[in-house]
């Protein structure tokens, strides 16, 4: 009967939460104040690869529903002269105002993998040699088109990030209560894991940094495992940054994960909080098995990862679930560590990361 209960307040509270989504803004233009009329507001070009199906929903770009083939795209988002650092100035409705809200424009279906190239590779020759990266970024459970691209331009502006964000937008419900769709729809997208890195590797890029948050972290590790074991993990040697932020991953599985990829790899990051409050959810519809994004983290230090607690970091304005955006602090450090190239040397390392961390709240453990 407690379970029962549970349940029903679970579900309860998440229809609540749930009834009053913000609206889908991709290619809602203002026709009063369009966003080319805003000089002072930033712009930046955000590439999709994609699970989702097409839709011709007003905003929207792309559906819940799983598409058979893998789509590309790329949209171009404005971000408002007056944004904030850590704030995501999402509209509540339609249109949005470029002034002081996001906006997103521009979206463009590729009809062939080759036109993608050719446009990142056009984006890659605006950056001065040496900087020429590629954030490969996976969302995480409970996320539209919309959000995820907000997201990313957000956090890609905060940290100061030099290259070309590429979104890998698998087909999540968007919807608190499809816990379970979402984790299937993951395990879908991974068989085109390969097909990306293909399409990835025959860019111009220098470098890549995966970056993964929540469930899209599990998507993430169960590809690199794939990969791992086929001899393909980073084979041609231009992977720089792992980073799992708020991992939705039953921490044994993680463990499993960690021994088929190689974890002498310098730059692997595992973000934590021990107030995560959407993975305290996750450990209770998983039965109680802790997740890696709230876990110890001495145990995940000894798994070959570099693991860095933001428990006491309470300044997110994304709450607790995606301090690594909503967190000034936390976003910088990121950008810091995301535009230094250099590997820590292990023998250095908690020297230079003291030097990086200086007065931020935060712990991190390593072998």
């Amino acid at each position: 009967m407690k379970i029962i209960r549970f349940f029903v307040c679970l579900t309860t509270t998440l229809l609540l939460v749930a009834c009053s989504p913000p609206p889908e803004l991709i290619g809602v233009d203002n026709p009063n104040v369009p966003v080319g009329s805003v000089e002072a507001a930033k712009k930046q070009k955000v590439f999709l690869m994609t699970t989702r199906q097409e839709t011709e929903t007003v905003g929207a770009l792309y559906s819940d529903r799983r598409a058979p083939e893998l789509g590309l795209a790329s949209v171009q988002v404005s971000i408002p002269p007056t944004h904030v650092v850590g704030e995501l100035e999402r509209p509540k409705r339609l249109p949005p105002d470029p002034r002081t809200e996001f906006a997103v424009v521009e979206p463009t279906i590729y009809a062939s993998e080759q036109a993608f190239i050719d446009s990142v590779n056009r984006e890659l020759r605006k950056i001065p040699r040496g900087q020429r990266d590629i954030l490969f970024f996976v969302h995480g459970y409970n996320n539209t088109t919309s959000d995820a691209v907000l997201r990313l331009a957000q956090f890609v502006e905060d940290s100061g990030f030099q290259g070309v964000p590429v979104l890998f937008d698998w087909a999540s419900a968007a919807r608190l209560t499809r816990y379970v769709y979402d984790l299937n729809s993951a395990l879908v997208a991974r068989p085109r894991l390969p097909e990306i890195s293909s399409i990835m590797a025959r860019t111009n890029a220098e470098g890549y940094d995966i970056f993964a948050h929540s469930m899209g972290a599990f998507l993430t590790m169960e590809a690199m495992k794939d990969s791992a074991q086929t001899g393909r993990f980073n084979a041609q040697g231009r992977l720089q940054t792992i980073i799992l932020a708020s991992p939705d991953i039953d921490m044994d599985l993680f463990r499993s994960q960690l021994e088929q990829i190689d974890t002498k790899f310098d730059r692997f990051f595992v973000l934590l909080s021990g107030d995560d409050s959407a993975l305290s959810i996750s450990r209770k519809i998983a039965g109680g098995v802790p997740r890696v994004g709230a876990s110890n983290i001495d145990e995940l230090a000894t798994l070959g990862v570099i693991a860095i607690d933001l428990t006491k970091v309470s300044n997110s304005s994304s709450g607790s679930h995606s301090k690594f955006a909503g967190s000034p602090e936390i976003v910088k450090l990121i950008g810091n560590g995301l535009n230094d190239n250099s590997r820590f040397d292990r023998s250095q390392r908690a020297t230079r990361l003291e030097e990086v961390i200086g007065s931020i709240p935060i712990t991190i453990a390593f072998e």
